[in-house]
């Protein structure tokens, strides 16, 4: 890796991160996608390359309407999304598209995950579900960004997938394992029986304490 390198520091994240994706079972093969802003220039996954052949030099660096500004690989199929959300949300430094399992499950029933735990306040007051538009499309970028709004930091991908948001994308990956985790319980709790929801009350409360922790938008 030169030291010259167009957003070299963002470039590796992306590498790292698309690697530590794949340990966390968050996706599979060469599922997802994971940008990092930097200014008005994005570090984005390579398209089709697996996550543990992506070096630095392999990432390519967009603008935010996506042109190609460095790099030889062509970016991921998903930059409309990731760029989109990135113009759209000043206070998104990264995005994480994955395919993890349990909360992949409930954007094929189409089915919001319900406040059934309390770290669900990492993406709001729920994990709501963007209606189904074919995958790389712009119509997908516009419902991500639609469901998203101002106020959540992730959002379910109907028969796709997910899609989570951070100030930085280390707490948008962290989102995206609590996603995962919360998805994992509900699935576990309907199965048993009739899992509690916490009232909106609470949810305004925890919101509010993990603003002040900087751990939620």
């Amino acid at each position: 890796m030169t030291d010259d390198l167009m957003l070299q520091t963002e470039r590796a994240k992306v590498s790292e991160l698309g690697r530590e994706m794949l340990d966390q079972g968050l996706t599979k093969g060469t599922g997802g996608n994971i940008s990092v802003r930097s200014g008005d220039r994005v570090a984005i996954s390579p398209s089709g390359v697996p996550y543990r052949e992506i070096e630095p030099e392999d990432v390519p660096v967009v603008d935010l309407d996506g042109n190609r500004l460095d790099g030889e690989r062509e970016p991921s199929s998903e930059i409309a999304m990731h760029t989109g959300i990135l113009r759209e949300r000043d206070d998104v430094g990264g995005v994480v598209h994955n395919h993890s399992p349990y909360a992949t499950t409930f954007a094929s029933l189409g089915e919001p995950v319900p406040a059934s735990h309390y770290l669900i306040a990492y993406v709001g007051d729920q994990i709501p579900v963007a209606p189904y538009e074919t995958f790389g499309t712009p119509e997908l970028a516009e419902a991500a960004l639609d469901t998203l709004g101002d106020e959540y930091n992730a959002c379910l991908l109907e028969n796709h997938g997910v899609v989570t948001v951070g100030e930085t994308v280390d707490a948008a990956f962290e989102v995206a394992m609590m996603v995962e985790y919360c998805a994992r319980i509900h699935y576990q709790a309907v199965s048993i029986g009739e899992p509690n929801v916490l009232p909106g009350e609470e949810i305004d409360t925890l919101l509010e304490a993990f603003e002040g922790y900087g751990e939620a938008h």
